[in-house]
């Protein structure tokens, strides 16, 4: 028993006793050891401790609710919560009201979206006119009548370091392919073109790439902007010298329906600007033997005067063929194609720098000869300008003229660049329609709608000025079916380089988009996006390496 209660009073608790008696714990010596109550200090928590400042229960009774620093608090949390406001609805809403916004233009659609649906209208320097364009060039005179056309698509390529790989750009894509149409001897690389010190850079360089020696680049604005009827102008410090030849630099037009590279979607379609039904759109432009002329004046030996396909979209397309529309008010299809007009191809006669500046055709004249007369072109300056020695063969003709440039404006001469235009009203004679082109900032020819009339020795009817909507090319490559190639004398890498590309029409006949309603494009294109998105295809009707596709029935070589 004496253990049990030794043995409690040592763990400091009263709670051991005896049989037969109770004893109260008494304080241990030293303080160290018992219950704290029984010491009898003041050690409640309503009570202060002189050894503790921050324990005092009754300053509790002289606050307030409202003190400085939790006013600051709320304060701090306002002005917060105003500037979250302020970034997420106040500064979208003011930027909204305070620029400028795309309109309805032409065929472009709602805030700015072409016809295709295509072009994004996002934050940045990405609408139709480049924001960077000088004031006073907003407007231009008409080179034909001096009327004043409005700007409606600019790129002044002032953001150095530009990506135009697909996706990268709303407007432009740049070629991954070789472009065998030409027989060029490089390839096209997304990677040759970029942006550098206020200009477009497009590089040809002798470089392997893709089992070819030398490497280019080719830029477009396929399906993404388009217009039809425009002046088109580019400012241009031409790549190498101006006295060596061998460089193909080029900037050109081409209609909507042909991807300029995919060959599939050209065939039938290219170089074809022809809206009846006649001998003219069928195959070889022969039919039942005749013309005599189609047949046998052609300046090729033992070969008919056209060895194209026929025109695969022509008026004479069956009803209930495919047919990217419209229709004419007799029920016929309107005839589609894919026109070309060049603003120049670059080329060295002799010694002296030129520009070849042309549209192509189909079908084609008695001996691919346009109307050159008074009624049919005019020269503006004819000690600079003259007829190009290439008129045309099997798969085109040409109306072309060659004028001298402005010799110091190359790449290995020069930093000056040099104005190379279009200026073109589409349809035929009635409508008064031409193509002038622009050489160094003036005009060098014209091609009037009724150069290209019909034709009774091919039996051919008018060819309108294209009234498909076109896009924009602009290339640098290598092929000897352009010019010689003075291999040695040629430098590299080999530059051209664009300071700026801008487009005009008139106020009262504005026409942007790649789908308009009387030259739609989408739905076709959609129909048929294996050939507009695959290079690989040669050809449309071929099994081989072709997209494996009949041309639509026509009513003149068919039963429809």
């Amino acid at each position: 028993m004496k253990r049990v209660l030794q043995f409690v009073r040592t763990a400091g608790r009263s709670h051991g006793s005896s049989s037969t008696s109770s004893t109260s714990p008494s304080r241990p010596k030293g303080g160290s050891q018992g219950l704290p109550e029984s010491w009898n200090p003041k050690l409640m928590v309503d009570q202060p401790e002189a050894d503790d400042y921050i324990h005092n229960p009754h300053s509790f009774s002289r606050g307030h609710i409202f003190t400085a620093r939790g006013l600051a608090n709320l304060g701090c949390m306002f002005i917060l919560g105003l500037c979250l406001l302020g970034l997420f609805i106040g500064y979208p809403v003011t930027q909204y009201y305070t620029s400028p916004h795309q309109k309805l233009i032409g065929n472009l659609g709602p805030g700015g979206i072409n016809a295709t649906g295509q072009v994004p209208q996002i934050v940045g320097n990405w609408g139709l006119i480049d924001r960077e364009t000088p004031s006073n060039v907003l407007t231009l005179p008409s080179y034909m009548d001096g009327s004043d056309w409005q700007l409606v698509f600019s790129d002044e390529f002032n953001t150095d370091g530009r990506s135009f790989y697909p996706g990268d750009d709303p407007y432009w894509e740049a070629a991954n392919l070789q472009y065998w149409e030409t027989g060029n001897l490089n390839w096209y690389d997304p990677s040759a073109i970029t942006t550098r010190n206020g200009s477009l850079e497009i590089t040809l360089s002798k470089q392997p790439s893709h089992g070819l020696d030398y490497q280019g680049g080719m830029l477009a604005t396929w399906n993404k902007f388009c217009f039809t009827g425009a002046i088109v102008q580019a400012s241009v410090s031409l790549p190498g010298m101006n006295n060596v030849s061998g460089l193909w630099p080029s900037i050109w037009t081409l209609g909507n329906l042909g991807r300029v590279g995919y060959g599939a979607t050209l065939e039938g379609m290219w170089p074809y600007s022809y809206d009846t039904c006649d001998v003219g759109a069928v195959a070889d432009q022969i039919l039942d033997g005749k013309p005599p002329a189609a047949n046998e004046q052609g300046p090729y030996k033992n070969a008919s005067i056209s060895q194209l396909p026929g025109q695969r979209l022509s008026r004479c397309t069956c009803p209930g063929e495919e047919h990217p529309g419209p229709k004419h008010e007799d029920g016929t299809f309107v005839g589609r194609s894919a026109p070309e007009i060049d603003l120049f191809e670059a080329q060295v006669d002799g010694t002296t720098g030129c520009v070849s500046q042309s549209a192509q055709w189909a079908p084609f004249n008695n001996a691919y000869q346009f109307q050159n007369n008074s009624n049919g072109m005019t020269i503006d300056d004819p000690s600079i300008t003259t007829q190009n020695t290439y008129i045309g063969g099997p798969l085109q003709q040409a109306s072309s003229y060659v004028t001298e440039t402005n010799q110091i404006c190359y790449q290995e001469n020069e930093d000056c660049f040099s104005t190379y235009g279009i200026e073109y009203k589409p349809g035929y004679e009635a409508d008064n329609a031409y193509i002038t082109w622009v050489s160094d900032g003036k005009k060098a020819w014209t091609l009037m709608a009724a150069g290209v009339g019909a034709d009774p020795t091919t039996n051919i009817s008018a060819r309108p000025i294209s009234q498909e909507p076109m896009y924009l090319v602009a290339n640098l490559g290598l092929s000897s079916s352009f010019s010689f190639l003075d291999f040695e004398n040629l430098v590299f890498p080999a530059v051209m380089r664009v300071d700026w590309i801008r487009v005009y029409q008139p106020p009262d006949a504005l026409n942007i988009g790649c789908d308009p309603a009387a030259y739609p494009t989408m739905d076709y294109i959609k129909a048929n996006q294996i050939a507009y998105t695959n290079p690989n295809l040669t050809s449309w009707q071929s099994s081989i390496s072709g997209y494996n596709k009949t041309f639509p029935k026509n009513s003149l070589s068919d039963s429809c």
